[in-house]
């Protein structure tokens, strides 16, 4: 277990060091790291999830999309396993967003176990911002469009762990306008 808490703190410092200059686009402009470590928190202690690799992952998950860590640096840092998943959950951001908020869709089902607990604590987390501290500048309309596409990638990947669903099925059950 020593080596577990290690592991889950090296990656927590990296990802913090990576993210340190990075802020959420909440009014209150909170720090990014919160955002992963929000994650790492829904999968272990709302869904039970105890795989070191999934918790770390689930904290650099944003890390090659981001910042300028590289596949190399993440992969000699924590191995293949978790930079594998990292790198599943990572968006192409030289693919227009458009693009790349589809590919999240059609790709889903492919993803591995690991990385769909990882996807699904994402959206979970995403949408629970969305509807407490949306970003600046997003009318109604376009949270709700959020919660929508997010769905749209979540339901692609039904199956994977009864209660990430049910998390998510209550986070989206606070979709903005919705009564």
């Amino acid at each position: 277990m020593a080596g577990d808490t290690g592991l889950l703190l090296r990656a927590l410092a990296f990802a913090a060091e990576r993210h340190s200059r990075q802020r959420r686009k909440d009014v209150e402009a909170s720090p990014y790291i919160n955002h992963p470590i929000a994650l790492a928190n829904v999968l272990a202690n709302e869904a039970g999830i105890d795989s070191v690799e999934v918790l770390a992952a689930a904290i650099l998950h944003d890390t090659l999309e981001d910042t300028e860590t590289t596949v190399t640096e993440l992969d000699a840092a924590f191995g293949p396993r978790i930079c594998r998943i990292v790198l599943e959950v990572t968006d192409d951001k030289s693919l227009p967003k458009t693009v790349r908020k589809q590919l999240q869709i059609e790709l889903a089902p492919q993803l591995s176990h690991e990385a769909k607990l990882v996807k699904f604590a994402d959206k979970i987390c995403n949408l629970r911002d969305v509807a407490t501290a949306p970003p600046v500048g997003w009318p109604l309309e376009r949270r709700q469009r959020y919660f929508d596409w997010a769905r749209q990638v979540v339901d692609r990947m039904r199956g994977v762990h009864a209660g990430l669903e049910a998390i998510f099925d209550a986070a989206y059950a606070r979709r903005p306008g919705s009564s």
